[in-house]
């Protein structure tokens, strides 16, 4: 594996440990809003990332089949929305600002099911940026160099917050500023551990990547309908998380189209 792969798989993770990293140097709190806008931001660029790094590139590959190119992304898409509604069934995990455990009943710690939480939305990310790197491997051509990075930077760039939204209410309800944070990163080590999985599927069955890539698309867009879209949307009503969803889109986009 080139250093350039891994470096492109260990950069979403970093993004993760650094915004957890914030526990360090924030005294209070994250602000309602504060986190609302992070929230649309990365949902924006969640959105983005799925359309431009995964579905376009998952029809391009599937153009030998004419008029049914769209098969691949589709099945791989709804495939990808099934496997997280499953995992969300099957994990017992806790979101923020909710007293409900969703998932089986079971007897964890509050701090164990909201890194749990963070963790399932962090799984998707890295097997986005895995089967990117998965198609550069193979040869086939179809995603450069350039366009699998923009996609880590883009996911790394949006992790950030994602660290500080899982180690700043933590540390708000009492755990140590460490703990905090070690909890925050271990929420991350998900995305290279799925890229790596995600990579090994794709070396078995090479004709797959185009499932896959909508497959990671689907699963990323559980996460933003399920979770990301309603917490930005929390009340009180603030338009701050759709002018964030909005800028977190373009971003990735334009990373996406000027680095592809």
């Amino acid at each position: 594996m080139t250093h350039d792969v891994i470096r492109g798989l260990m950069l979403p993770f970093l993004g993760t440990a650094l915004g957890s990293a914030c526990v360090f140097f924030m005294r209070k709190g994250m602000h309602p809003n504060l986190r609302r806008a992070l929230t649309g931001f990365a949902a924006g660029v969640m959105v983005a990332a799925s359309i431009w790094s995964l579905l376009i590139p998952a029809m391009n590959q599937s153009e030998h089949m004419g008029k049914f190119a769209f098969v691949p992304a589709a099945v791989g898409f709804l495939l990808g929305i099934a496997f997280l509604l499953v995992l969300d069934k099957i994990i017992p995990h806790l979101h923020m600002n909710s007293a409900v455990c969703e998932g089986p009943s079971c007897r964890m710690k509050k701090t164990t099911m909201l890194v749990l939480a963070v963790a399932l939305h962090n799984l998707p990310e890295g097997m986005a940026v895995g089967v990117v790197y998965a198609d550069i491997l193979s040869g086939t051509g179809a995603i450069t160099l350039s366009a699998a990075l923009a996609l880590s930077l883009g996911i790394a760039i949006q992790n950030f917050p994602e660290g500080a939204i899982i180690s700043m209410p933590l540390r708000s309800e009492g755990v140590g500023k460490g703990r905090a944070f070690t909890y925050g990163v271990l929420s991350g080590i998900v995305e290279p551990i799925g890229a790596l999985l995600t990579i090994w599927a794709a070396s078995l069955v090479t004709p797959a990547l185009p499932y896959l890539l909508s497959f990671a698309a689907g699963s990323m867009m559980y996460v933003v309908v399920e979770e990301l879209i309603p917490e930005m949307s929390e009340e009180p009503h603030s338009n701050i998380g759709t002018v964030l969803f909005a800028i977190g889109f373009t971003l990735m986009m334009v990373l996406d189209v000027a680095l592809g």
